[in-house]
């Protein structure tokens, strides 16, 4: 079984490029199900979570085709309504193949999804969702079945702003008669993405990225070619591994208003942030100061995604920092591990305590979930001695070689086979 090895103490120097969004891609391959035709997508991301979904399409009956870095996807001759459990448990992201498959079909039958266990996460904002835009849906011994035959458009009020309920509903809508609207949708930049890849397929679908989002139902998608947006998360983490190791890294093919929530966190304080185009360079020098408090929030707020990595950084700082996890009740599970390297935390709740010590201590750690295996990575980074990350499947689920590159950066990681 493969573990990451770290030997900690390098400072980062070079520049990386970043990958396509895991959280883009995979609701945009959803949305593919919708497409009769050919569908090409650039820059495709070779994470696990991204793998799992593709294996998912030609369940259904899609064909597929990987030249370099393009996936080439023929969704023609879908055949199959059904996602089974051994392919559902793989990622969660199966779930946003409801909407798609009832547009396409009429009917679908889902089982329920895997992921990263961070939480409840329940999916009765779908199942509302869907129900509104009249889905007859029977949740029963772990699969959800649908009748959309009468499926028509309707006003959809989300309790609370979830991306994926969001984009689920987004999708059922496209190929439903009349007009569909979703009031308090999320506004993640990846919803955004998903409506410019379904408009250039042919839908009409206005108001992604606002708290409405309004859906004109059209009789069919078409061929489309798209290259989906980078991948925030991915570029969050390295910035931050470079603000606690120190040194002078810039990342290529980003998108800085996507990541405004942590760059005003990080600017400034021990480091120094310059962005131009598609380009973020962070130098960084000097002992990081405590952030007084970090509240994860729907975006634009800052992201539940990058909780565990920024705590990472708050426990090697000066000071005493609260940060408040208000997405993923269970999202704290990665802290057991950091307090193995020396670290300095008190959960109450929702709420984390973290004091700042003067270093960590390299250990044998556990990745709980991805981002917290990602937290654990930055860790080991500036850890005194050695680190070793088992579990990295879990990792790999996000980020297709982290260990490449952080060392084509100049840090001191692998991966072993034991």
């Amino acid at each position: 079984m493969d573990k990451i090895l770290i030997k900690g103490g390098r400072q980062l120097f070079g520049e990386l490029d970043i990958s396509s969004a895991k959280n883009a891609y995979l609701p945009i391959l959803a949305g593919s199900i919708l497409c009769s035709g050919n569908v090409t997508l650039h820059k495709y991301p070779k994470f696990d979570d991204v793998t799992n979904m593709v294996e998912i399409l030609e369940n259904l009956g899609g064909k597929k085709n990987i030249v370099d870095n393009t996936l080439f996807l023929d969704m023609k001759n879908l055949t199959n309504f059904e996602i089974p459990k051994e392919l559902a448990c793989l990622t969660r992201s199966s779930i946003f193949s409801l909407g798609s498959i009832l547009g396409r079909f009429k009917y679908a039958k889902v089982a329920y999804p895997g992921g990263c266990e961070i939480g409840a996460r329940p999916i009765d904002l779908h199942i509302k969702g869907l129900q509104a835009l009249n889905v007859k849906v029977v949740d029963r011994r772990g699969y959800l079945t649908c009748d959309g035959r009468d499926m028509v458009g309707g006003n959809v009020h989300l309790d609370f702003p979830s991306v994926g309920a969001t984009e689920n509903i987004m999708m059922a809508g496209v190929l439903a008669k009349g007009k569909t609207k979703i009031y308090n949708a999320a506004k993640e930049p990846e919803i955004v993405d998903l409506q410019n890849f379904l408009n250039k397929a042919g839908a009409k679908i206005k108001g992604a990225g606002t708290s409405t989002i309004s859906i004109e139902g059209v009789k069919n998608l078409y061929d489309v070619e798209y290259t989906p947006v980078p991948d925030r998360i991915i570029a969050g983490t390295y910035l931050i591994a470079t603000a606690m190791c120190g040194g002078d890294v810039t990342l290529n093919g980003v998108r800085p208003e996507h990541l405004q929530s942590l760059i005003s966190k990080l600017d400034n304080n021990s480091c120094k942030i310059v962005t131009k185009g598609d380009k973020i360079r962070l130098s960084s020098s000097g002992r990081f100061n405590s952030i007084d408090k970090i509240e994860t929030m729907p975006y634009p707020g800052f992201p539940t995604d990058l909780q565990p990595q920024i705590m990472a950084l708050q426990t090697i700082s000066k000071g005493t920092s609260l940060i408040v996890e208000n997405l993923f009740e269970t999202r704290f599970k990665h802290t057991v591990e950091l307090v193995k390297m020396g670290a300095d935390i008190l959960i109450e709740g929702r709420s984390a305590i973290i004091k700042g010590v003067n270093k960590l201590y390299g250990a044998e750690v556990v990745a709980t979930d991805l981002r917290g295996g990602a937290g654990l990575v930055l860790a080991g980074l500036v850890a005194d001695g050695y680190t070793t990350i088992s579990n990295i499947g879990q990792i790999n689920r996000g980020y297709e070689n982290i260990e490449q590159d952080l060392h084509s950066l100049g840090a001191d990681i692998k991966r072993i086979s034991l």
